[in-house]
This record gives structure tokens, C-alpha cells and sequence, in this order.
């Protein structure tokens, strides 16, 4: 049996085709634009491309993620069921990691930590959704600061030599502290540093909220940052693990539901 799961984020929407809840049979993802079941539909077009299968196909569509609504039962993508991505990034993550104990999202608006038991289920979970400065839009507006490509501010954290405290709570007034750091002759490299760090710094206070308890993973966009791993693992004093595709884990998660979802 095949379902898919669509995670529709605030900038990418991602969609994961899976075979009997084992095998993953593709990955896609692609912009959202204004129109998210355009951008959503075009995303779903790519996966059916690329594994040469037709929509009547996939028994069961879930969608998640902030633009879940938007696609709900409308043609043609028609995602029959909708949850919470709470509930997606537990079961993904517990399905690709089955020690997680603990679930740290992070994509381009928002961050979560989630509580997960044994069998993948939510145990308990906080959101940080009122400033941009703890998701991965803090980290694009700094790198335009910067003027350096934004998979590039990442590896250029790693080479800073000097730490540099960042005391702005807000993305703007953040900005602003970046310039001023640029005119102080700071360089790059420690300028990226304090910018990941006051980034990590924020989100270990939201998940510190729920508690932490090993195994811990990372998943979203962000974790791809690797200027971004390092100073969450010194904030939350543990090891972080990072599954291979971690932005596509709240798709996959969802694809998992939907299997159970047609078992019902």
C-alpha cells in the first residue's frame, strides 16, 4: 500500500511517498507561494513524475504542517486527513530514531520540542512561534547582513575564533546588532558564531520548558545548518542526533499516519 504524506511548512511544502510504512519510494519539496495548493499541487506532480505513479495510487494522503488547511480534501491533491505537526515530527522521528525521547523542530517560522514515549506518541510539546528570531528565518535575514549565502553562514560559524555575545531578543533589533558589529571590524566568522548561538540559546530555553531526555534529535531545515548543532548540544549539555534527511521528517511522519488512518 501507498500513502504520502505532505508537510506544508511557511516556505517549503515537502511530500514523501511510502510503500507499506518501509519504504520510502521518493522525496520532493518545493516553494510555497501565495497560492498553497498551486505550489502544493506542483510538489505532488514532482513525486508522481518520479516514481511514474497516477493519484488514484496512493490510498491515503495526510497533510501537515501550518498550511495543512489549505489542501484539506481539495482537488487535486485531496489530503483526506489533517494533523497536527506535533504528532507527524513524533511518529517520522520515532520511526527513522525508536530511542527518541525528545523532538526539536526547527524550520523556517517556528521551533518545537516535543516529548515522545515508546511508541512514538506525544507525550507533551512547546511552540515558539512569536518571533522569527528562534527558526531559521533569523538565520536568513543574518546571512543577508552578512551578505554571504545562507548555506554558507553555517560552515563560517565553525571557523570563528573569538565568542561574541548577541543580547537582542527580536529578529529586527537583531539586524541592527549585526550592523553594528560589521562597523565594529568584528569578522564574519564570529559575527555568524553569535548569531548561532543566540539562536540555539533561545530555542534550549523552549525546550528546556518540556524537559529533556536522551535521545534527543534535531530535525527540520535548520538541522542542516551545522554552525547551528554545536551550540544547541553546549546549551542543552547532551548529544544531538540528526537523522539523514531531516527536513522531510514531519512528510514522513504524516505518511505513517495516513497508513494507519486506511488500516482503520
Amino acid at each position: 500500500m501507498i500513502t504520502a504524506g505532505v508537510d506544508v511548512g511557511a516556505k517549503y511544502a515537502k511530500i514523501v511517498f511510502l510503500e507499506d510504512g518501509k519504504t520510502t519510494l521518493t522525496r520532493a519539496r518545493g516553494i510555497v507561494g501565495f497560492d498553497i495548493l498551486k505550489s502544493v499541487t506542483a510538489v505532488t506532480e514532482k513525486a508522481l513524475v518520479s516514481t511514474g505513479l497516477k493519484r488514484d495510487q496512493i490510498a491515503q494522503i495526510v497533510a501537515t504542517g501550518m498550511g495543512r488547511k489549505a489542501i484539506h480534501k481539495k482537488h487535486p491533491i485531496n489530503a483526506e486527513q489533517i494533523v497536527p505537526e506535533v504528532m507527524a515530527d513524533a511518529k517520522g522521528t520515532h520511526h527513522l530514531i525508536p530511542t527518541v525521547k525528545t523532538v526539536i523542530d526547527v524550520g523556517a517560522e517556528e521551533g518545537r520540542g516535543v516529548k515522545v514515549d515508546e511508541n512514538g506518541k506525544v507525550r507533551d510539546f512547546v511552540i515558539n512561534e512569536r518571533c522569527a528570531a528562534g527558526a531559521g528565518t533569523f538565520i536568513e535575514t543574518m546571512a543577508r547582513a552578512l551578505e554571504v549565502e545562507v548555506e554558507d553562514i553555517g560552515p563560517l560559524a565553525l571557523k570563528s575564533t573569538e565568542a561574541i555575545p548577541m543580547n537582542a531578543q527580536c529578529c529586527v533589533f537583531a539586524e541592527s546588532e549585526v550592523v553594528t558589529l560589521i562597523h565594529s571590524r568584528v569578522s564574519k566568522e564570529n559575527i555568524s558564531k553569535a548569531i548561532h548561538d543566540a539562536m540555539a540559546g533561545r530555542i534550549a530555553s523552549m525546550v528546556l520548558r518540556v524537559g529533556v531526555e536522551k535521545d534527543v534529535v534535531l530535525i527540520g531545515g535548520v538541522a542542516r545548518n551545522p554552525g547551528f548543532l554545536s551550540p544547541l548540544e553546549k546549551e542543552l549539555n547532551t548529544e544531538i542526533l540528526v537523522p539523514e534527511h531531516p527536513q522531510y521528517t514531519g512528510a514522513l511522519g504524516a505518511a505513517l499516519l495516513a497508513l494507519e488512518t486506511e488500516g482503520q
